[in-house]
């Protein structure tokens, strides 16, 4: 199976639709549910519902997932009956494939309980009709990428004791989104340090700023203060969207301390020192993140 272990969860929906052709008066019964095999569009109905709840048991690479909405539709037309079903979870991953088998399972249900009456039934083409949902969803354009920085706070790393990971992972991870990141660099754990670095990009117009490390609990983390003296907006909701988000894969993401928040344009988000934090971070936050620059901006939700 795919691994989605590093997807956000969202409100995802699927529809889909099929038709079951036959003569018109073998439709004209089944509306009427007068066949010798009964109420043909309610068990159809039913059946549809508990072919989608049990999808993976059916396909071997769907995913258990909770699904908590199924809507299965008939619409009679001449000499057809229009199936549509509509599948709504929220989890990681979507419900494409549930909604296929509720719409296939229902007609073949139809099928079935009409197919003694008629020998021409035909079920008609299987397709996917709309989705939504998931990081697709969330996506913002830009004209011009936005510009960035990745600064990396760490006595050691700062010293050549150790290699930087993080902050690489980081500059790596923005080419997958419109973020041009112009500057990278390494400072000790000194607020000074650090204070000089990031009002230097933001006077220079740089407009997102990723710093990795000195969020934790030791006596060397100074990040947090550092950045929070100079941010002039919070922005709590995306500091707590990466925790809540880490907190689900590791318990030690709570004593993370990261705070997020604008100086005159410019968004400043802290991650993690660790490379899993870091990864855990951007997994939580992007593409999403990028649409404060449209709010920034005056274009509003």
């Amino acid at each position: 199976m795919i691994d989605i272990s590093s997807k956000i969860e969202t409100l995802r929906t699927a529809v889909a639709g099929t038709s079951v052709v036959a003569r018109q008066d073998t439709i004209d019964r089944a509306v009427r549910g007068e066949t010798p095999k009964g109420d043909v569009l309610n068990v159809a109905r039913v059946a549809g519902v508990m072919a989608a709840k049990n999808t993976p048991a059916l396909i071997p690479y769907c995913h258990p997932i909770p699904i908590q909405s199924i809507q299965i539709s008939f619409e009679p037309r001449e000499m057809r009956i229009e199936i549509r079903a509509e599948v709504k979870t929220i989890a990681t991953t979507g419900v494409e494939m549930e909604a296929m088998t509720a719409a296939s399972v229902a007609a073949l249900t139809i099928y079935d309980m009409l197919k003694g009456i008629d020998k021409d039934v035909v079920i008609g083409e299987t397709r996917l009709l709309e989705k939504h949902g998931g990081k697709s969803d969330f996506t913002e354009t830009f004209l011009i990428p936005l510009t960035a920085a990745v600064l990396v706070t760490s006595d050691s790393v700062s010293a050549g004791k150790k290699s930087d990971k993080s902050g690489k992972i980081i500059c790596s991870e923005m080419k997958r989104f419109p973020v041009d990141v112009k500057h990278y660099e390494i400072v000790p754990d000194e607020p000074d340090e650090i204070r000089k670095r990031i009002l230097g990009w933001v006077e220079d117009g740089i407009q997102l700023i990723l710093t990795t490390g000195g969020t934790g609990l030791g006596p060397r983390d100074v990040t947090v203060e550092t950045v929070r003296s100079l941010i002039e907006r919070d922005v709590p909701g995306i500091a707590e969207a990466m925790r809540s988000f880490g907190q689900r894969r590791t318990p030690y993401a709570m004593l993370s301390r990261g705070v997020v928040g604008v100086r005159g344009k410019t968004l400043i988000i802290t991650l993690p020192g660790s490379s899993n934090g870091v990864k855990e971070g951007l997994a939580a936050i992007f593409p999403n993140v990028l649409h404060a620059f449209n709010m920034m901006g005056g274009g509003g939700h």
